[in-house]
């Protein structure tokens, strides 16, 4: 085992903790255990054989395949497997998540966690939280590998499917053509699409759902990013009529439980949009395969049974790749495979580029020139100025009140809103005189609370320093923002005491680190 290996302990919590090389990786030695394993082939150096290596089963929501899957994939490693009972465990006496996993990372020299979880983000957090402890006592961090959180992603699923697809097409990666058809906005095995697709050159997807099945915007915004063609039709119907079809159908179950009342007193009218009928039989392309993640719904299934054996069938075959890939996984996160891996890895987190820009002073400028009659100027102190510039009155006097809230400038001082020097738009401004200087950390604090303004300190009725603040690339360490998915670890409600943290996407929109939810940039805050 090499301690340079690169996918040694690696938590994988989104699709995206593998590169596109390193899901390559992971197919092309997945390849490699099967052709062995249907040859009779000697399997021994795929094995890990590390009686020091527990794996922790930790299925907090029901499932059959994905931990059945993972349990055989463990046995083969002669590993010690452990499977965590939560329905007899103080889990169900409103335990801690992170106080349990601690104690069961404190039973062994290593550990890989395999969670499933109703909560979004958790192993994301929990990778934060158990690597800081280990670090603090010495010990080798724990892995953490998401077998499903939520609506959020189920990376594993996706690796399996990914790697179904490409077995389909003889092992060509140049282009897919595939139809996501069903429940499109609960299905965490469709998200983690968004960014598994990508081991393929070039994806055109094409979407299948009711309008109230839809893929959610920040999943199909990231798959756009992508650089995937996307399609869309309301139903299979009408996907069948439109003419160019593809020969991949990947299929998803409505998942009732996470729908709302008024959804699911349509479910008879939704579920006929995105089931198979055996009329369009004769309309589908030569070739053609459907899939699903399983399970199906045992008497209205959206691939009725009566195509089980059919040459339409990929979704058994689909199924078993789930203890190969998985066998791979284990053994690449515990450093076993993967010494031989010279591709590139993930792209690294870049580091946090300045938001903060002092312009220079070329001239004395006297304040009273500066700022708008109905303000007081100051002679000594600081003026915020620019203040959500472009924005409605309304918008403006809102920013103007965050600002004194979350900075708690509770002194003296005048605010407003003013005419720019364009007559259409406004901007606010805050003149504080018992203000005379401001720290970098609040700075930053400002930038993230009003981007686009500036900040002029002035002495002697001149300005001394002047600072443009922008939008800054994340946004955390703050009391007064949260993600507004209640399924999400940060969730207050949880009582997980994980701290939001949300990383620039596009514009001003702003994704949660841990459910992936984007956000508006005024949606983040709750003042």
């Amino acid at each position: 085992m090499s301690s340079t290996n690169p996918l040694q302990g690696r938590t994988l919590a989104a699709t995206a903790d593998l590169s596109v090389d390193e899901q390559r990786y992971l197919y092309r030695k997945t390849r490699e255990l099967k052709t062995a394993w249907a040859s009779g082939g000697d399997l021994t150096h795929f094995r890990i054989r590390d009686p020091e290596l527990n794996v922790y089963l930790m299925f907090l929501e029901d499932s059959t395949r994905t931990k059945e899957s993972f349990r055989n994939a463990a046995n083969f490693h002669d590993v010690k497997l452990n499977v965590f009972d939560a329905s007899s465990s103080s889990f169900n006496k409103s335990e801690s998540l992170v106080d349990t996993v601690k104690m069961l990372f404190g039973y062994g020299r290593r550990s890989i966690f395999v969670m499933r979880t109703k909560m979004e983000g958790v192993c994301r957090a929990l990778e934060e939280q158990l690597g800081e402890y280990a670090d603090r006592i010495g010990r080798e961090r724990p892995v953490f590998i998401n077998a499903g959180d939520g609506r959020h992603e189920h990376p594993t699923q996706e690796f399996l499917d990914e790697f179904t697809f490409l077995e389909k097409q003889g092992w060509d990666d140049s282009r897919i053509h595939v139809a996501l058809i069903g429940d499109l906005h609960h299905g965490r095995t469709i998200h983690s699409k968004a960014d598994g697709l990508k081991a393929f050159r070039s994806v055109t997807v094409d979407l299948v759902a009711p309008k109230e099945l839809t893929l959610p915007a920040s999943y199909k915004n990231r798959m756009e990013d992508n650089g995937f063609e996307i399609r869309e039709w309301a139903s299979i119907e009408e996907y069948l009529a439109s003419g160019e079809i593809s020969d991949c159908w990947y299929f998803t179950r409505l998942q009732l439980e996470r729908m709302g009342d008024e959804v699911r007193e349509r479910e008879n009218e939704l579920r006929q949009a995105v089931t198979f009928q055996q009329r369009w039989l004769d309309e589908l392309p030569e070739n053609t395969r459907f899939y699903h993640p399983l399970p199906r719904h045992r008497e209205k299934p959206v691939i009725p049974s009566f195509l089980d054996g059919t040459s339409l069938n990929g979704w058994d075959g689909q199924s078993i790749n789930g203890y190969f890939t998985r066998v791979i996984e284990l053994a690449m996160v515990a450093g076993h495979m993967g010494g031989d891996f010279d591709g590139l890895g993930p792209v690294p987190e870049m580091k946090e580029k300045s938001f903060i820009t002092e312009v220079p002073i070329t001239r004395k400028s006297r304040v009273e020139d500066r700022f708008k009659v109905g303000i007081k100027p100051v002679d000594d102190g600081m003026v915020i100025d620019h203040i959500a510039k472009g924005c409605t009155p309304e918008e403006i006097w809102d920013r103007i009140f965050r600002i004194r809230r979350i900075l708690q400038l509770n002194v003296r001082g005048s605010q407003g809103v003013f005419h720019t020097s364009h007559s259409l738009d406004f901007k606010g401004i805050i003149s504080l005189p018992d203000i005379l200087e401001i720290s970098p950390t609040e700075l930053k604090k400002l930038a993230a609370v009003s981007p686009g303004c500036t900040v002029n300190l002035i002495e002697e009725r001149s300005v001394k320093a002047k600072y443009r603040l922008a939008m800054p690339p994340k946004i955390y360490n703050f009391t007064e923002i949260s993600c507004k998915n209640r399924e999400c670890v940060t969730w207050p409600g949880a009582f997980q005491n994980v701290p939001p943290h949300f990383y620039r996407t596009v514009g001003e929109t702003f994704t949660c680190r841990y459910c992936g939810k984007r956000h508006e940039y005024g949606d983040i805050w709750d003042l």
